[in-house]
């Protein structure tokens, strides 16, 4: 059957020793659905064992990489159980396997990288982004939680930053996300086509010679006075309160000072987010200080699947509802209030499932690519 370039929702070449990947949706922002991270998977895997293969590039279609999961597709499937689960277990396995890829992959990021979509380029060896790159996590807000194996990445940011993006869904620009160490390069949007033309003729595997190539275009990073990263004293002592009262109480006193007024519409969007979104937001990231990749990977399909069933509030769909569906910016939490939100019921999305029901992360590189969906006891 001929492919529809419009319509195949990923786009592979091979070029030489060079494989390129194109996330080929851009009238929906190159969203994440059940194909995309099957076809993903499917060629990462291919690639890795292929011994011709030796460089891995992916890119967006048009003018974002990608907007992250597809919303749509979660909302549409709220009333039946678990109509999610494959998609979602499979690409928190494709995560893993993202981070631990064993051929240097380029990702090359203009326009949104949001949610999981910017997990397929932050764990990248190289991860190159422009001046028009917009970074974010904005899940607590909608009632979810920061996944994709970033309670693993915001975890390790200096300080409290982690905590602060996760909480906040702070927007990151392509210099703030280099200079934070989410991104490795910044080159300019106009040079991107060349630096692609220029690594795929390197035809290479070689790290040096990818990141030489790389450098040939890429900037020197300056942030403004005002970037977020400059406020890392405010954002550590407000930030490392032990819960998300605290942290609004301690942020809030500090907006009344003199110079503060970045943090006014900042604390608008907190207090305007999911009360259930945060607290388990803020829990994840906590424990994913002291967890590995792979636990903390686990941990994240364990929330997912809690709060897609609605395990102690529907606020992820009420989100969704307001944010994408009717549009009216109007969500009704369930509860309301960070207060009522009861920690003992936290507990439950976070507790273990039994054993055959937890996310299959490979133990070893000889299994590497083993724990698929097809064997897990849900495909049974």
């Amino acid at each position: 059957m001929a492919v529809n370039q419009d319509e195949e929702v990923v786009l592979t070449e091979d070029k030489g020793n060079v494989r390129l990947i194109t996330l080929n949706q851009p009238r929906k922002l190159n969203v994440i659905s059940s194909r995309v991270v099957y076809l993903l998977a499917e060629n990462l895997e291919k690639w890795e064992k292929d011994e011709d293969a030796k460089l891995v590039i992916i890119k967006g279609a048009g003018r974002a990489f990608s907007a992250g999961g597809d919303l749509k597709m979660f909302y549409d499937g709220r009333t039946s159980k678990d109509s999610c689960l494959e998609v979602v277990y499979r690409f928190y396995w494709l995560c893993y396997h993202i981070h631990t890829y064993k051929k240097p992959q380029v990702a090359l990021v203009h326009g949104i990288s949001m949610g999981g979509g910017a997990s397929l380029m932050v764990p990248m060896k190289f991860s190159v982004v422009t001046e028009k790159t917009v970074f974010a996590t904005p899940e607590a807000s909608i009632g979810f939680h920061t996944d994709c194996g970033f309670s693993y990445i915001l975890s390790r940011l200096p300080g409290h930053l982690g905590e602060y993006i996760a909480l906040t869904g702070a927007r990151l620009s392509g210099e703030e996300l280099v200079a934070s160490g989410l991104t490795t390069h910044l080159v300019p949007l106009d040079k991107l086509s060349a630096l692609e033309n220029r690594l795929v003729s390197l035809n290479s595997g070689s790290e040096s010679a990818v990141k030489a190539a790389i450098e040939e275009f890429s900037l020197d990073v300056q942030i403004g006075e005002e970037s977020v990263l400059n406020k890392r004293p405010i954002i550590d002592e407000c930030f490392s309160k032990d819960s998300v009262e605290e942290i609004l109480e301690s942020f809030e006193a500090e907006s009344r000072k003199e110079g503060n007024g970045w943090i006014v519409p900042v604390l608008k969007g907190l207090k305007r987010s999911s009360p259930t979104g945060l607290k388990i937001t803020l829990r994840s990231i906590r424990d994913g200080r002291k967890q590995t990749l792979s636990e903390c990977l686990k941990k994240e399909f364990r929330l997912t699947m809690n709060i897609l069933r609605t395990t102690i509030s529907g606020d992820v769909y009420e989100g969704i509802r307001a944010l994408t569906v009717d549009k009216d910016n109007s969500p009704k939490w369930d509860p309301p209030r960070l207060g009522e939100v009861d920690t003992q019921k936290l507990d439950l999305v976070f507790g273990p499932f039994e054993e055959d029901s937890e996310l299959r992360v490979p133990e070893n590189d000889e299994n590497r690519w083993s724990g698929k969906y097809e064997e897990s006891v849900y495909a049974r």
